[in-house]
């Protein structure tokens, strides 16, 4: 591989900094992995993205020196990119450290580029609460969405968020649907 060839796990990094509008700071190489130091706009905070490639296997070892990471750079949240497997042990422990786990599935690509894919977006606390009182409804009424969709994971929706998905339509130009996310 040549130096200007980026490994998947970069590729899916860099979509993900794209898809979910984090602001690149700093991109690092480590012996044995690559670090992006982003800041999260909506959140206003900052995160580490760490690429783990040529592993195929992550285990604690990985996650612990992530948490060294983050505690050296003072960060509250971190997201592990590889193409390999996560261990029981580091799915468990995961989201009591802050770290998010990218499955492998994650796409390397812009996922609302292709034609059959709607836009997809997570409503804010205000505009959740005119939707609800507009239509009349708890958010258990409305149709579901698993947070492991492939589009939910890329815009970082969480259970318990509303998404406005919008899709083209030939006969009224647009066509918006509500979905309300679970685990």
């Amino acid at each position: 591989m040549s130096k200007q060839e980026k490994s998947l796990e970069e590729r899916k990094a860099e979509v993900l900094i794209k898809l979910r509008g984090y602001k690149l700071i700093k991109k690092e190489k480590h012996k044995d992995a690559i670090s992006y130091l982003v800041e999260i706009p909506k959140e206003k905070r900052k995160a580490i993205i760490w690429c783990i490639p040529e592993e195929s296997t992550v285990g604690i070892a990985s996650i612990n020196r992530l948490q060294k990471l983050m505690k050296e750079k003072n960060l509250e949240r971190g997201i592990i990119v590889t193409s390999g497997r996560y261990t029981h042990a580091v799915k468990q422990s995961a989201n009591k450290k802050g770290v998010e786990l990218l499955p492998k599935t994650f796409p390397v690509f812009d996922l609302f580029e292709h034609k059959l894919v709607p836009r997809h977006e997570i409503l804010t606390q205000k505009e959740k609460e005119q939707m609800l009182t507009e239509y009349k409804v708890q958010p258990y009424q409305l149709p579901q969405i698993k947070s492991s969709d492939p589009a939910v994971k890329v815009i970082d929706a969480r259970p318990g968020d509303i998404l406005r998905i919008i899709r083209k339509s030939s006969t009224s130009g647009e066509h918006i649907g509500y979905r309300y996310v679970v685990e």
